[in-house]
């Protein structure tokens, strides 16, 4: 059974920084994509950052790039994503997810992409 757990959300202030973490069981991490999406109250979920299964090829949101970092270590089949400069609108719970294509130079921005999703953890960013 495939699980994709995440965890380091929290409450942080404004311009402070977090690194959230997700870690994934049955299923073979080196050959799956990771993106992080994130979903604010009452709105869709958005895609945040996506890495392919060897790390080389990364792609942001724009409003995200400069300020957070997707990687991923599969030897400890885990992916990352620190995250500074935080901003209000940042606020959301983040979710993980597994995408099985390979691929080298795309990437996975939508959400019907991906296989296997995580529960998500909060992030509050005060003002």
């Amino acid at each position: 059974q495939v699980q994709l757990v995440e965890s380091g959300g929290g409450l942080v202030q404004a311009g402070g920084s977090l690194r959230l973490s997700c870690a994934a069981s049955g299923l073979s991490f080196s050959s799956y994509g990771m993106g992080w999406f994130r979903q604010a109250p009452g709105k869709e979920r958005k895609f945040v950052a996506f890495i392919n299964w060897n790390g080389r090829n990364t792609y942001y949101f724009h409003s995200v790039k400069g300020r957070f970092t997707i990687s991923r270590d599969n030897a400890k089949n885990t992916v990352y994503l620190q995250m500074h400069s935080l901003k209000p609108e940042d606020t959301a719970v983040y979710y993980c997810a597994a995408d099985r294509k390979f691929r080298v130079t795309s990437y996975a921005s939508r959400s019907d992409e991906y296989d296997y999703w995580g529960q998500g953890t909060q992030v509050t960013v005060s003002s």
